[in-house]
């Protein structure tokens, strides 16, 4: 995609120093710049590079004054940073509205239906009784089983697999090879010490808005539904069994496990390796730090956890000046001792 420094300028509603016809194709980093890219400088430790980048333009904060001459076009604008974000959304944007059409071979089966200004990738498949809304992109390698609903405007990544059943919302984004609606974890012990496969008949349900990670995999409820909630961004390589609900606008990062039928509250951030523990409930704006083991239900709303098992981080952090000098201690009892 090709845009001449105006149509960024408008973008941003900043203002162009310079040829306002030129024309960028291309986002760069500024000490890597080249011509027909645009960057931007906001840290002042970068500040050399812009007398050297050969990028046609740098975004740039309105009170920048260039300490000697410039090979490059300004685009000034209130906050570069900002500004600089604003440009990668609609970049990101436009490369995905710019997608349409079929690829072949791909298959849909001829029970199923697709909105208007869609996406199908090569080897894709859309199995029966599937409503996919306006504007879907499906990318390569992409398995949809049967009735499954997708709202208008998301995005479905290489090789993901959309197990039946499930309901996607709108503007959601599905990660490649993430796995939605596969079986949860439900087996029966039997006397003679097996386990019997205990049939899995939910589904999935993902609401608006909603980013699933590369190689996260959601499964489906026993009965009813595992629910995600609307706003709700989950990292890859995450777990999320059977009969969970994560609530609105949760965040939650890579390589962390929620075991079944718990209930994530909202607005709460979760991060890398934590494992929760099944049948519990998490309160509202809870944080819980890397590593952090959940045994138990969290009642409070906004409270941090941290450690194994999670307990009330300044708890933690009490009991860990304690711990961390255990040995210094266990000498000065043993020295105490020895006295008479």
């Amino acid at each position: 995609m090709e845009f001449t420094l105006g149509q960024v300028a408008s973008i941003l509603q900043g203002k162009v120093e310079g040829d306002e016809t030129q024309k960028v194709y291309r986002l760069d980093k500024i000490q890597e710049g080249k011509k027909g890219g645009i960057s931007f400088l906001s840290n002042e430790k970068y500040q050399s590079f812009i007398y050297e980048t050969e990028a046609t333009a740098v975004i740039v904060s309105e009170n920048f004054a260039p300490a000697k001459e410039l090979k490059t076009t300004l685009i000034r604008v209130k906050d570069a940073y900002s500004g600089f974000t604003t440009l990668l959304e609609a970049y990101s944007q436009f490369s995905k509205l710019s997608l349409v059409g079929i690829q072949e071979p791909s298959y849909i089966d001829e029970s199923s239906e697709m909105g208007e200004n869609g996406f199908r990738g090569v080897f894709s498949h859309i199995g029966k009784h599937c409503k996919i809304g306006s504007g879907v992109k499906i990318h390569p390698q992409v398995f949809i089983g049967d009735r499954v609903k997708i709202g208008d405007n998301s995005i479905i990544h290489p090789g993901a697999k959309i197990c039946s059943d499930t309901v996607i919302g709108s503007n959601c984004e599905i990660h490649p090879g993430a796995v939605i609606g596969s079986d949860g974890f439900g087996f029966a012990p039997q006397p003679d010490g097996s386990y019997k496969p205990i049939p899995q008949i939910g589904n999935v349900i993902i609401e608006d808005h909603v980013s699933i990670g590369a190689n996260t995999t959601i499964d489906c409820a026993t009965m009813g539904s595992t629910i995600i909630k609307r706003g709700v961004k989950i990292d890859n390589l995450v777990q999320i069994a059977h009969n969970v609900v994560i609530g609105e606008n949760t965040v939650i990062a890579s390589q962390t496990g929620i075991s079944g039928s718990t209930e994530i509250g909202k607005n709460c951030v979760i991060a890398g390796q934590v494992g929760i523990s099944g049948h519990i409930k998490i309160a509202d704006r809870t944080t819980i730090g890397a590593k952090t083991g959940v045994s138990k239900s969290i009642k409070k709303e906004g409270e941090t956890l941290f450690g194994y098992i999670g307990m009330e981080m300044k708890g933690f952090l009490k009991s860990y000046s304690i711990f961390k000098n255990l040995e210094l201690i266990e000498n000065r009892l043993r020295e105490l001792e020895k006295k008479p």
